[in-house]
């Protein structure tokens, strides 16, 4: 079956996948695998932290959020740490997924990791002031809510180190839903469970159809919270996404411009869902963070 016709329920590379064995470390990284974050309903979420070795003063962050539908997917092997050689540590996390908990479970365990991050700083030669956040496709959505509603207390949740900010500074965003109550109307027809199917992820995502959740999409959906005072934003998009309709994508950059936000949407010729291993998209990723993370223009905001 065409990739074009595959069904929703399949949406983000979505079947689950056993937790990754801890990598093999490249020279030059350190790591520490499996640490809980948070414990929602009395089950430990984890993360993983990268660092270079004989890391000196505070290293800025980059926050990977993994895709797969959300309900599945790991947080090993984590994109980010490619960029640990070039001076940044990686905060790799996992969260509940749909069929565990329905959203906003899942914000609020990012928000939660990203808490984290700040409360243990110190420890890891952290930059708490200078946060970025990367995640594709259901990860990319992910990233996109914690970049858009950082004072929005409906999507803080109650688990670890409450009271501290969730605030990130910067955000890649790869091909992730942003407008749910849209999605439907710019799909692809050839899709054969859309959206607001209950079979459909979002519909697992929200617990129940998008038209009998409405409410819940809005609340779910990133450009809901687009203000001034959101992230800047990298957001990369295939033109041949089959799954998430190039126009989620460009919706999102439309509201984050309206508003006065810096960003910028970079359409990948003929990409589809996911673009392999990219080096053009390395660096322009990395030269997005340094800029936002790095540099002495960097506000930490």
């Amino acid at each position: 079956m065409k990739p074009v016709l595959a069904s929703f329920v399949g949406l983000f590379l979505a079947a689950s996948i056993a937790q990754a064995a801890p990598p093999k470390l490249p020279d030059g990284v350190e790591a520490k695998f499996d640490i809980e974050y948070a414990r929602p309903d009395d089950k430990p979420q984890l993360l993983d932290v990268y660092w270079p070795k004989d890391a000196q003063g505070k290293l800025p962050v980059i926050i990977d959020i993994h895709g797969g539908g959300w309900t599945g997917g790991s947080k090993r092997p984590a994109y980010a740490t490619r960029f640990v050689k070039d001076g940044y540590a990686v905060v790799s996390v996992e969260y509940r997924f749909s069929q565990v908990a329905p959203f906003p479970a899942q914000i609020d365990d990012c928000k939660a990791a990203v808490r984290w991050t700040r409360a243990h700083a110190a420890e890891f030669h952290l930059d708490p002031d200078h946060i970025g956040a990367w995640g594709d496709s259901a990860g990319g959505h992910l990233v996109a809510l914690l970049g858009t509603s950082a004072d929005s207390k409906e999507l803080e949740g109650e688990e670890g180190n409450p009271g501290i900010s969730s605030r990130v500074q910067a955000v890649c965003d790869c091909y992730g839903p942003a407008d749910f109550l849209t999605f439907q109307s710019q799909q692809n027809p050839d899709v054969k469970v859309p959206a607001d199917d209950a079979r459909s992820a979002l519909s697992k995502l929200l617990g129940g159809p998008i038209p009998q959740k409405k409410e819940l999409a809005a609340q779910a959906s990133p450009v809901t919270y687009v203000s001034k005072d959101s992230a800047p934003f990298l957001i990369l998009q295939g033109d041949k996404d089959p799954l998430v309709p190039p126009a989620q994508s460009q919706e999102l950059y439309e509201r984050l411009q309206k508003s006065g936000v810096e960003a910028e949407l970079f359409i990948v010729k003929g990409g589809g869902h996911g673009f392999g291993r990219r080096p053009d998209l390395d660096v322009k990723t990395r030269e997005f963070f340094d800029k936002h993370l790095k540099s002495q223009n960097a506000t930490g905001k």
